[in-house]
C-alpha cells in the first residue's frame, strides 16, 4: 500500500469559499456574514451528498479561526488552519452523528461546551449527518442551542433535514445545497484531469458528471478509478466507463429497444443473450433500459434537445429517429412493463427465467398496437369498409345495441309481476351463471395483483374447477405448475384472487392437466345458480309499463352487458383473437 497517496476528492477538496463549486448563494451569505461581523450560533447545512456540506462547514470555521481572521480568505498556514484541514480537534470538533448518536455522546458535548476555546476566538462543533441523532440526544442538545456559552458555533450538516426535530430547526440559520450542475462538475473534472494528467475526453467527462447525481465528491471518486486505465496512446472514453460500471453501452440498448419497439421477439432474446453472457446481472440489464425508455419517452414527447436526458446531442437525434414511428402510450406501455418485472426481479429465486419473460413481453406491442395500424389490419379484413366504422367508433358516441327480444321479454315478464308493487327492484341484464367457470375465470384473472402472473395465468392455465370451496388449476408447463403450486412463490396471488372473488378461502388445487377436467367443468355449470343483479333499477308504481322500459333502456348501457355476456370465453383465447371479437362485437362459433 502507497501511503503517499491520497484520493483525488481529498487532494482537491475546496480550502477556500472561492473554491467551492457552484453554491453561489451560500458563498454570498457567508461571505457577508463574516465580513459584517454577524455570526450566528448556530448553521444548519443540508443537501444532496457530495454538495459541499462538510467541506463548507470547514473553510467557514478556518475563516473565523484564522490568525488573520475573521476573513474570507483563510491563510491555510497558521496552527489553526492547519489543524482545521488536518481534522485535529482542538478547537473544531467534528463528530460522526451517525456512529455517536446516543445521550450519553450529546450529554459529553454539553460538558465540553462550557471550556473556553484553547487556541482560537470560537470553539465550533461541526456534526455531520446530524438526523441520525435520537430524539433524546436531540432533546439533549436543545438547551444548549437555545442559550449557547459565548464564542460556541454549532454547525450541523445533514442530508435528510426531514429527521431533523422543527425545534433544533428553529434554532438555527439554514443553507440548503443545491445539486451541482453537469456543466460545472464537467469543467471541474476537466481542471483535475489536466492536473493530474489524466488522458480522457470531454465526452466521458461530461458522462461522468451526468450520471453523478449533482455530487461532486462522486464525480472525483470515478474519476480517480478510472485513472487506473489512463495510457498516453488511448484517451479514456465513455465505454471504458460503462465496462467498469457494469453499465449497457448506448448502442447496445439501441439495439435491445430497436427490437423490442418493432415487435421482432427473435432478435431482441438474441441481443438480451448477448448482453447477458457479458456478466451483466439481470435487475441492472432492465434498470439499464428503464432509463433508456424514460430518455425515449422525454425525446418523444419534447421533441427537441433537453438537459432532462443524460445524453449529448448525436445520442438524442438518434433516439428520436428511432421512437419517429412509435406513438407517446406505447412506449409509456413498456415503461409500465419494464417497472413491473424490475419489482418480479426482487421476489423470485430464477431472475434469468423472469428476464427472458420480460423482454418477450415487451417485445409483443400486439396488444398496444397504433390506432393507423389497427385501422390497416381492419381494411384487409373488411375490404375498407371497416375502416370507417372504426373511425366512427373513435370520434362518436356508440350507436345504440338493436332490440333483443330476450332483453325486451325479461323486461316485459318482470314490471307485469310487480307492476302494482312500489320501489320493485328490476334487473336490466339477462342474469349470468353465477358459477359460471368461464365468467369466473375472467373475475379470478382480474384480481391478480401480479402483472406477469396475471399475462402467465391467462396463456398457460385452464381451469377445472372454481368455487367457494374448491378452486382447480391445471398447468402443463413444468415450470409454471411449480411457480403456481402451493409450494411456489405464485401461490400467494392465487390466495388473494380466490378471496377477492369468493370472500372465503377455498381450497386451493393447482395441478397437471386430466382427462377428466372437461367432465368437472360441465358439472359445475349445470350446477350453477342463478346471480341476483349487480345494482337493481328502482321503479315506481307511478310509471307505466312503456315508460318503464323506455328508462331502464336509457339507463343501462345494453351494448356492455351484451358484450361482457357475448365476451366471457375471452380468457380462453389469445390477445389477436379477443381484439377482433372485441371490435366487431362477435364470438367464436365452435
Amino acid at each position: 500500500m502507497n501511503k503517499s497517496y491520497i484520493p483525488l476528492y481529498r487532494k482537491y477538496r475546496p480550502q477556500k469559499l472561492e473554491e467551492v463549486v457552484g453554491q453561489e448563494h451560500i458563498k454570498k451569505a457567508l461571505s457577508n456574514a463574516i465580513e459584517m461581523k454577524r455570526i450566528a450560533h448556530a448553521y444548519l447545512f443540508t443537501g444532496p451528498r457530495g454538495t459541499g456540506k462538510t467541506s463548507t462547514a470547514r473553510i467557514f470555521a478556518k475563516s473565523l479561526n484564522c490568525i488573520n481572521g475573521p476573513t474570507i480568505s483563510p491563510c491555510n498556514e497558521c496552527d489553526n488552519c492547519k489543524n482545521i484541514t488536518k481534522s485535529i480537534p482542538i478547537d473544531v470538533i467534528e463528530i460522526d452523528a451517525a456512529s455517536n448518536r446516543s445521550v450519553n455522546d450529546a450529554e459529553e458535548i454539553i460538558q465540553n461546551v462550557a471550556m473556553a476555546p484553547v487556541h482560537s476566538r470560537y470553539k465550533i462543533y461541526i456534526i455531520d449527518e446530524v438526523h441520525m441523532l435520537t430524539s433524546t440526544a436531540f432533546n439533549a442538545l436543545l438547551k444548549t442551542l437555545e442559550e449557547p456559552p459565548e464564542n460556541v458555533i454549532f454547525i450541523l450538516a445533514t442530508t435528510e433535514v426531514h429527521k431533523v426535530l422543527d425545534t433544533i430547526k428553529s434554532r438555527c440559520q439554514r443553507f440548503d445545497f443545491k445539486r451541482i450542475t453537469t456543466d460545472e462538475i464537467s469543467k471541474h473534472l476537466r481542471f483535475i484531469s489536466d492536473k493530474e494528467c489524466i488522458n480522457i475526453s470531454d465526452s466521458a467527462l461530461y458522462y461522468i458528471a451526468q450520471n453523478s447525481a449533482g455530487g461532486m465528491r462522486d464525480s472525483i471518486a470515478l474519476l480517480d478509478q478510472l485513472s487506473i486505465l489512463n495510457t498516453s496512446e488511448k484517451e479514456i472514453n465513455v465505454e471504458d466507463i460503462n465496462r467498469l460500471l457494469g453499465r449497457l453501452s448506448f448502442e447496445i440498448l439501441c439495439s435491445l429497444f430497436e427490437a423490442i419497439s418493432s415487435s421482432n421477439q427473435n432478435n431482441a432474446l438474441d441481443v438480451l443473450n448477448s448482453i447477458y453472457n457479458q456478466g451483466n446481472e439481470p435487475s441492472q440489464i432492465l434498470l439499464n433500459l428503464l432509463e433508456f425508455l424514460r430518455n425515449a419517452l422525454v425525446i418523444k414527447s419534447i421533441n427537441a434537445y433537453t438537459d432532462s436526458v443524460q445524453l449529448n446531442e448525436e445520442q438524442i437525434k438518434i433516439i428520436a429517429d428511432k421512437v419517429k414511428n412509435l406513438e407517446t402510450h406505447q412506449i409509456i406501455a413498456l415503461i409500465d412493463k419494464c417497472s413491473n418485472y424490475i419489482k418480479e426481479l426482487k421476489l423470485t429465486s430464477n431472475p434469468k427465467l423472469w428476464l427472458d419473460v420480460a423482454i418477450l413481453d415487451m417485445a409483443n406491442l400486439t396488444e398496444n398496437t397504433k390506432l393507423a395500424d389497427l385501422n390497416r389490419r381492419i381494411s384487409i379484413l373488411e375490404g375498407g369498409a371497416a375502416v370507417q366504422m372504426c373511425q366512427v367508433a373513435y370520434n362518436n358516441a356508440p350507436a345504440p345495441v338493436k332490440k333483443q327480444e330476450i332483453v325486451d321479454n325479461e323486461l316485459h315478464n318482470s314490471i307485469e309481476k310487480n307492476e302494482n308493487v312500489i320501489k320493485k327492484p328490476v334487473s336490466p341484464e339477462i342474469p349470468l351463471q353465477n358459477a359460471d367457470i368461464k365468467g369466473l375465470w375472467v373475475k379470478f384473472l382480474d384480481n391478480i395483483s401480479s402483472f406477469p402472473s396475471r399475462a402467465i395465468l391467462k396463456q398457460q392455465a385452464i381451469p377445472v374447477k372454481l368455487t367457494a370451496d374448491e378452486v382447480i388449476i391445471a398447468i402443463k408447463n413444468p415450470t409454471w405448475l411449480k411457480n403456481f403450486s402451493s409450494e411456489g412463490e405464485r401461490f400467494v396471488f392465487l390466495q388473494e384472487s380466490a378471496k377477492s372473488v369468493f370472500g372465503t378461502e377455498p381450497k386451493i388445487i393447482v395441478r397437471a392437466p386430466m382427462p377428466e377436467d372437461d367432465k368437472i367443468r360441465t358439472q359445475q355449470s349445470q350446477e350453477s345458480p342463478r346471480q341476483d343483479v349487480k345494482k337493481p333499477l328502482i321503479v315506481e308504481d307511478n310509471f307505466s309499463n312503456k315508460e318503464i322500459i323506455e328508462k331502464v333502456k336509457s339507463d343501462t348501457d345494453l351494448s356492455v352487458s351484451a358484450k361482457k355476456i357475448n365476451h366471457v370465453d375471452s380468457a380462453y383465447h389469445s390477445d389477436n383473437v379477443n381484439m377482433v371479437m372485441d371490435l366487431f362485437e362477435g364470438k367464436l362459433i365452435e
